[in-house]
């Protein structure tokens, strides 16, 4: 259950934020070969020119050094830790591995500390181990899907989210995306069993602007209360014109496809819902 607050100030009103339960008790800090630190782009590309709006401040974050790829084969690795990242809205769990190495993986659901994981073509089929699609259970609910092998995962890595293994067929594997859409992804690519942790995360409720302004979220103006030159939208006497949704570049939005599925459509079995 997310967590309530008592109305005692106008920002906890209205506040709802996740319990964590399966981070690992008392503050552990990271291991230092696996921080780097994060430099901030705050939305401009190389000319300073504004390619990404309302973003900008936020506190200082370092960067987790996240094991996508999972390429240690049949060397098991101890969790020794669930810990919170602040650049995901997933969980991560610090892995022990048996030669020595330390590194993070996203944390699946359920995952405990002192659960043993394995990144192999053989069993067990449990929450966190790694396999290749071609060796999994038909029906298997995976995530940190990848779309080239040995590329490193891309998909479904976000908090809660899950697909599903459908079939098999030359050389390639249905699955079905958290989006509804069902795909082909080759079968020579990993993925990790169970669902991705803190499955709560959309349950949050920010509360007040300050909360957004400490994620680096800047404040969005409406397009309505802008000027013709400025949006799409702007202008008008009184209250607005009536525009068809449109972005500031006059892109409509609110139902209008934008996905350009020339080099993915051959792969997509069922179009997402």
């Amino acid at each position: 259950m997310p967590k309530l607050f008592r109305p005692t100030t106008p920002g906890q009103r209205k506040l709802v934020l996740p319990v964590h339960l399966e981070l690992s008790p008392g503050e552990k800090p990271a291991p230092k070969s696996l921080l780097v630190p994060k430099r901030r782009t705050n939305g401009r590309n190389h000319h300073g020119h504004i390619t990404c709006r309302h973003r900008g401040g936020g506190h200082k974050k370092m960067f987790r050094l996240i094991d996508f790829k999972r390429d240690k084969e049949n060397i098991p690795a101890t969790v020794a830790s669930v810990e919170y990242d602040p650049n995901r809205s997933a969980l991560i769990a610090l892995l022990h591995y048996r030669d020595g190495e330390k590194r993070y993986i996203i944390a699946p659901q359920g995952i405990k500390v002192g659960a043993v994981v394995t990144t192999s073509d053989e069993p067990p089929f449990q929450v966190g181990c790694c396999m290749r699609l071609k060796f999994m259970p038909l029906g298997s609910i995976i995530h940190n899907i990848e779309l080239r092998p040995g590329k490193g995962a891309q998909l479904v890595r976000s908090a809660g989210l899950s697909a599903q293994l459908l079939a098999r067929a030359n050389g390639y594997a249905t699955i079905r995306m958290p989006s509804g859409e069902v795909r082909l992804i080759h079968e020579d690519c990993r993925a990790t069993f169970g669902a991705v942790s803190n499955a709560e995360h959309n349950l949050r409720v920010i509360g007040k602007a300050g909360r957004s302004r400490w994620l680096g979220i800047r404040p969005t103006v409406r397009g309505v209360a802008m000027n013709p030159v400025d949006h799409p939208h702007g202008g008008g006497e009184g209250r607005g014109k009536g525009n068809h949704p449109q972005t500031p570049w006059a892109q409509f939005t609110k139902g209008f496809r934008t996905r350009s599925n020339k080099k993915t459509r051959k792969w997509i079995v069922k179009e997402r819902r």
